[in-house]
């Protein structure tokens, strides 16, 4: 036994002195080393020991001194990574001067599973997004802090101002893995606080109500507060200090300040604010100079600047008429609309004496601008042509920032791109004097399918279709081109088709060609139809006797027709308008068809000549927040009775109406106007009238105006224009004969009101509330016409725009007038999937 301990003793002996690896380090005197090399143990990935190393900054061939700072700061250095409980750095060998170090790191639990406890389910999947710690991430302590702030900033935005948040980590046995441990986060929000009072302090010069009102999105508890709640948000109130000195700094008071403020608890759910003002005096505008300029002269600039001496020193106007008016009359806009692309401006207050401020404004006018080169990018589906001949800015042109903002608004208008996303990126060459345009668009889906529903004939009406809104024709027969539709030329091809089974069957197609032959937005159209209505009764059911012993008599009206139509683009009075021109023809043939009409069996023939204008300054087609829509139009048939002299009065109708002649005659004029924030004002009225030239013959009974309802678009029965009136089932405010048929009108009138508000404008799915107000009524003749004689009605709704569908809707109405079909007050809902309820 002894000579065995004996051997293994010299054995280590041995090895030690043969290896050179005698480590005889005197860490009481400092000396100087070189690094041989350095070893990382304690953790499995390999990947990441380099990383450590370079992050010690002991590197092989450095000279450090032991014992020295050089450890200590290496030692330092990775505990701020924050990774590790445990760092030890050691000599593992020595070989005279040069010594070889080994990093032994103990890392920090790694998780393996996140518990949030104290809230719904939906509200931790959405903290476990928002704090964004995945199975496998270390748990450093900036990680865990990082966490806490998060949810507690996410319900304090929600007005949870006490939430507590506690975090544990226990060690996780399930799993066979060491140094994994389960995350709990418990979350107690605690209530929402809600602000009691907000006082203000020395103010004399503006009200306590007035500055409540500046202050946008801090608010008291009130009953009036319907859109805006009083839970306390520090960064909303923030930006509501801002505004309250931004209010006084309107009305000449720059110099206004809030001392100080105070916000205290007055019990667990509510706070109070304290703000204290200091006013400060009002200033006023004295002499306004101009430096610099030599293209317009000081009259011409003043002009525009609509400030003059003794006005109310207000730095907002100034600002807003020198860089920003939206309504485009500033001095910005006058040189950037002449091509002055590098001027610059600067407002510089020069004086003040006492309360008068004497500004100079210093320009530098530059050279204009040309247009070198005009590119688009971002476009995946739609041609660069199809784009690029929307756009107003050509090479060679001189820069125009108009041509820019109504080139945006022609790209929104084509519903193929996203309008928030629209942009402009200007590369201006100062030294040549030119700018290149490149258009920034964002793809979004524009084919629809239409699915929607209405009540008609008494029965339900289904309707199918799809609208291909970014066609291309040319494409048709090309097998690359079909991704999964031939697209990319800016055509609309629809296919749609009603029905609600053997009673009705409607079928339409239609192409627009909106650049015919490519060089002039000229838009061809082009539309074929068939309509089908009847009793029930089946062809092979005609004649014969049922179960009853009742004859069956098939009853039925078709309608077939067709219309080609020239959209032109008109110079004048604006390039907002366009003038459409059509030609119609409808072939309806019926047979002992009973309803409505003045007689059961024959044809009638509708062949009519449309004219239309219209003008259209929206800025957006989904949710317009300015501009206005005004449409004429005028449908007439040949006068066909005044080239033939017979006795028509004496006539039976189905010969009188074989050729329809009347004059039809519509008026439709909107404006949107953004009153407050994100709310929009909509006034609309809508007028129609049909004529005719010959008493003896009389009004033709098609083509007639019915009202009430959801307005079920594309129903083409005997050629009638049905339109919408919430809060009323549909077309009861319809002129009826003595028997309770509908007849028809020959002219109505309809008036809306709405207040809209957007919940989302994502391209994908835009929603926005409304509440509306309307009024209308139908007449059987001019005679009768009275137009504020009208049926109301008011209620609210709500839309959702999704490019695949269309406009969906829903409003609940309540009528204020009594009907046969309607209970004074009784409300009703109205739905529709890329129906118009308005």
């Amino acid at each position: 036994m002894i000579k065995k301990i004996s051997f293994l003793f010299y054995f280590v002996i041995i090895s030690i002195l043969l290896s050179g690896q005698i480590i005889d380090i005197d860490y009481r005197i400092p000396q100087e080393y070189i690094i041989g090399g350095v070893t990382v143990s304690g953790i499995q990935n390999e990947e990441s020991k380099d990383l450590i190393i370079m992050i010690s900054n002991l590197t092989p061939g450095k000279r450090i001194t032991i014992p020295g700072e050089d450890i200590q700061n290496a030692i330092k250095n990775l505990y701020k990574q924050g990774m590790f409980e445990r760092i030890e750095i050691s000599v593992i060998s020595r070989s005279g001067s040069t010594i070889y170090l080994d990093i032994f790191l103990e890392e920090k639990s790694r998780m393996s599973s996140l518990v949030i406890e104290g809230v719904r389910k939906g509200e931790a999947n959405t903290l476990k997004e928002k704090i964004n710690i995945h199975s496998g991430d270390i748990l450093t302590e900036y990680a865990i802090s990082n966490a806490i702030d998060k949810i507690k900033k996410y319900y304090i935005e929600k007005g949870f101002n006490n939430v507590i948040v506690k975090v544990t980590q226990q060690a996780d046995t399930a799993t066979a893995a060491k140094g994994r441990s389960v995350l709990y986060i418990y979350v107690n929000k605690g209530p929402r606080v809600k602000i009691d009072n907000i006082n203000f302090e020395n103010n004399n010069v503006i009200s306590d109500n007035k500055l409540k009102k500046v202050m946008k999105d801090t608010k008291e508890k009130s009953v009036l507060n319907i859109f805006k709640s009083s839970k306390y948000i520090p960064s909303n109130y923030e930006k509501d200090k801002a505004n309250i000195i931004s209010k006084y700094a309107e009305l000449g008071y720059k110099d206004a300040l809030i001392l100080k403020d105070s916000i205290y608890k007055v019990d667990d759910k509510s706070i109070a604010i304290d703000i204290y003002l200091e006013e400060g005096k009002k200033y006023f505008f004295r002499n306004i100079s101009w430096l610099g300029n030599t293209k317009y002269t000081d009259e011409t600039l003043n002009q525009i600047l609509k400030i003059k001496k003794g006005d109310v020193y207000n730095e907002k106007l100034l600002q807003t008429n020198l860089f920003a008016n939206p309504n485009g009359a500033d001095v910005s806009a006058l040189y950037l609309d002449n091509g002055y692309l590098f001027f610059q401006m600067n407002p510089v207050i020069t004086n003040i004496v006492s309360d008068s401020i004497d500004v100079e404004i210093q320009i530098y006018e530059g050279k204009q601008a040309t247009i070198n080169k005009v590119s688009v990018i971002g476009n995946t589906v739609t041609n660069d042509r199809v784009i690029l001949r929307e756009v107003r800015s050509k090479p060679g042109d001189l820069f125009r920032r108009s041509d820019i903002m109504r080139t945006q608004m022609e790209l929104s208008q084509m519903r193929f791109f996203n309008q928030e996303k629209l942009n402009v990126n200007l590369n201006p060459n100062p030294t040549a004097g030119t700018v290149d345009l490149e258009y920034v668009v964002e793809e979004v889906s524009t084919n629809q399918i239409e699915l929607s529903g209405g009540w008609g004939l008494g029965r339900f009406v289904g309707t199918l279709g799809l609208v291909l809104n970014n066609f291309s024709l040319r494409n048709l027969f090309n097998k690359d081109a079909w991704r999964p539709i031939p697209s990319g030329d800016g055509q609309v091809l629809s296919i749609r088709g009603q029905t609600n089974g053997q009673y009705y069957q409607s079928y339409n197609l239609s192409f627009i060609e909106p650049w015919l032959g490519g060089k002039r937005p000229n838009a061809l159209s082009i539309s074929l139809f068939h309509s089908l209505e009847t009793n029930g009764v089946s062809k092979k059911e005609d004649g014969t006797y049922n179960s009853a012993g009742t004859l069956l008599t098939r009853q039925e009206i078709s309608i077939s027709g067709a219309s080609v139509g020239l959209g032109i683009k008109l110079k004048k009075p604006d390039d907002f308008s366009r003038l459409y021109l059509s030609i119609n023809y409808l072939h309806y043939n019926l047979k002992d068809y009973v309803q409505t009409l003045s007689f059961k069996n024959g044809i009638a023939n509708n062949l009519n000549l449309g004219i239309s204008f219209s003008r259209n300054s929206t800025d957006s087609p989904i949710y317009p927040k300015s501009g206005s829509n005004i449409y004429l139009s005028v449908n007439m048939t040949p006068p066909y009775s005044l080239f033939k002299d017979d006795n028509w009065g004496a006539m039976p109708d189905s010969v009188k109406f074989k050729w329809l002649e009347y004059h039809k005659w519509k008026i439709e004029l909107s404006n949107y106007t953004t009153i407050y924030g994100k709310w929009v004002f909509l006034a609309r009225a809508k007028f129609g009238f049909m004529g005719m030239y010959n008493k003896s013959v009389g009004l033709s009974p098609f083509e007639r105006y019915y009202l009430g309802g959801d307005g079920l678009s594309g129903f083409s029965l005997d050629g009638r224009e049905i339109i919408g009136m919430r809060g009323y089932a549909n077309q009861v405010l319809t002129p009826r004969d003595i028997y309770g048929n509908y007849l028809g009108g020959t002219i109505f009138a309809k008036y809306t009101m709405e207040i809209r508000y957007p919940l989302s404008m994502n391209p994908m799915a835009s929603i926005y509330l409304l509440g509306f107000v309307e009024a209308g009524n139908t007449w059987l003749n001019i005679r009768e016409f009275q137009p504020f004689n009208t049926m109301k009605s008011a209620g609210v709704g709500i839309r959702l725009y999704m490019p695949m569908f269309g406009l969906l809707g829903l409003d609940f109405g309540i009528p204020f007038d009594e009907t046969y079909a309607n209970k004074k007050y009784q409300g009703q809902f109205h739905f529709s999937i890329n129906a118009s309820i308005d």
